[in-house]
């Protein structure tokens, strides 16, 4: 997956202005413009490194002078006391973006750290391991990317990249064979259609309606295992809703095919990544 830099610039300007707005009240009183300095990364935990290039070109922004010297890519695995980055420019400019490229970096590492657990937990079977949409405004980009970078995939990123018909839409319609004829009647040949059920009567319904995809939204693993059964390969079985790390295998190990978490993005913990000037 690849970030468009356009993107990526207008976020990090939008970041700029937000913490620095005119000035910047203790750098700007304490120190030269012109003197030059040294900085670094340094990872505090163990984990995966994302947002490195992102988190860089904060300082690219603000420095026309800035360059680095970089030890670990996106995707690597990093050991607590490791040396990601030595950075090189404006000494006033590095202590200004600072904080906004440790944003950057923290989150999207994060991210990328959790789902690489989420992946291991499930070695071993054919599942995979999504996102969801349930990410932050303007960054939905990065924390996809991120997950990438952990070893997940990604779920739709956006309510046009298929049709997901969830309870709301089928109860509103007056159930999921009315819901899924009125949708397949509208779409182009590109676009895939997944529902959610609740039960293993929905599953039987979805199924005879012919979608790709099948949600099991909250079932137990008994559930899903028939479910599985019933499906036969005929279209994509998704789990999703109240799965943790302690039952992800025993999901993954009922034969599912896509498990969904929602917790990779909307409430990951920031990996620790600290920046220290060099004395």
């Amino acid at each position: 997956m690849m970030l468009n830099g356009f993107y990526i610039d207008e976020l990090i300007k939008t970041a700029i202005k937000e913490d620095i707005s005119y000035f910047d009240a203790a750098t700007d009183s304490l120190l030269n413009p012109d003197e030059n300095g040294k900085a670094y990364y340094l990872a505090k935990a163990d984990g995966v490194l994302c947002g490195l290039t992102i988190a860089l070109r904060v300082f690219e922004l603000l420095d026309s002078s800035f360059h680095a010297q970089v030890f670990k890519n996106d995707g690597d695995e990093i050991k607590k006391g490791d040396i990601i980055a030595e950075l090189f420019g404006k000494t006033a400019m590095l202590l200004k973006g600072e904080r906004t490229s440790l944003n950057v970096l923290q989150h999207m590492s994060g991210i990328a750290t959790a789902t690489a657990q989420a992946v291991k937990l499930v070695e071993g079977t054919n599942v995979q391991i999504t996102d969801t949409r349930k990410t932050l405004p303007g960054l939905r980009a990065l924390e996809k990317y991120a997950v990438t970078c952990g070893g997940g995939k990604n779920h739709r990123f956006n309510l046009s990249d298929g049709a997901m018909l969830k309870d709301n839409h089928i109860d509103a319609a007056g159930g999921i064979t009315k819901a899924v004829e009125a949708v397949r009647g509208k779409l182009g040949h590109m676009i895939r259609i997944e529902v959610e059920t609740r039960n293993l009567d929905e599953v039987k319904e979805a199924l005879s309606a012919g979608v790709e995809i099948i949600m099991l939204d909250n079932m137990t693993n008994e559930e899903m295992k028939k479910a599985v059964e019933l499906t036969a390969g005929r279209a994509k079985l998704e789990a999703s809703g109240g799965i943790t790390a302690e039952n992800l295998r025993s999901v993954a190990e009922t034969g599912v095919d896509i498990i969904s978490l929602g917790a990779l993005t909307h409430s990951v913990k920031a990996f620790d990544i600290s920046m220290k000037i060099s004395k």
